[in-house]
């Protein structure tokens, strides 16, 4: 068996993400499912996705839309209270050096463009779908490995502009020294965010009330520090029709 919360995990939240994994852990064992003691931490995010034994994980809309949805069950997306996102959804923050004299988004089209990976909706494909609007597509690309990383990269020098989810923009805003370097240049549309996934075999209509509970059942701090509001139930459909680059 294995499970995960990986997407926004971090040392200063994962305390709180181990309370809620339990919440829903041991709701899973009160309805008769079988779940693991602690989330896995150290395995690749594919892996854990495609695991044959998958309890309960978090993805991200292009590795769902492209592969997962034929492999895995949509058990609900978390709603983390965005602004200017519809519930559930979710949009990504272009973001610059707070010192960089360009402030149209349009006069980065031959800059050095900082993602995260190919398979990210919010890192990748929905700032080349912006700017391709625009007229231009990003080719001058440093792929980092993380959203984090990606604002560092451009913090120090190493890229000119990132793309980081709302979520992970909020997350480096508090945690991250570099965010006081960086400055927000305009945002995506948005689009279906991050969901929660079980394996194929499982009893998806259980994990999705044990994880609504769950939600509902957090400490107050705890639900301010995950920033979870809800557990919306957005059509995979909607999912597979979001526009690749």
């Amino acid at each position: 068996m294995i499970a995960s919360l990986a997407m926004y995990d971090r040392p200063e939240t994962a305390a709180a993400t181990d309370r809620f994994w339990a919440l829903i852990r041991d709701g899973l064992r009160q309805g008769g499912i079988a779940a693991p003691d602690h989330l896995e931490r150290d395995a690749p995010f594919w892996p854990v996705w495609q695991a044959h034994d998958l309890v309960f994980s978090q993805t991200c809309g292009r590795p769902f839309r492209q592969v997962l949805h034929a492999q895995v069950q949509l058990v609900g997306t978390p709603d983390y209270g965005l602004k200017d996102c519809p519930p559930g959804h979710y949009r990504s923050a272009f973001i610059s050096r707070a010192r960089d004299p360009r402030t149209d988004l349009a006069a980065f089209r031959d800059a050095t463009f900082a993602f995260n990976e190919v398979s990210s909706q919010s890192g990748w494909a929905a700032p080349q779908v912006h700017a391709a609007g625009l007229g231009f597509t990003f080719t001058d690309c440093l792929e980092t490995g993380g959203h984090v990383a990606s604002a560092r990269a451009v913090a120090d020098g190493r890229a000119d502009i990132a793309a980081l989810d709302a979520m992970t923009w909020e997350l480096v805003k508090r945690y991250e020294d570099c965010a006081g370097d960086l400055r927000v240049l305009g945002w995506t549309t948005p689009t279906p965010g991050l969901p929660y996934i079980t394996g194929a075999g499982m009893d998806v209509g259980k994990v999705a009330s044990t994880v609504a509970a769950a939600i509902a059942a957090l400490d107050l701090a705890d639900r301010r520090m995950l920033r979870i509001v809800g557990l919306v139930a957005i059509p995979a459909a909607e999912y597979l029709a979001i526009a690749d680059p």
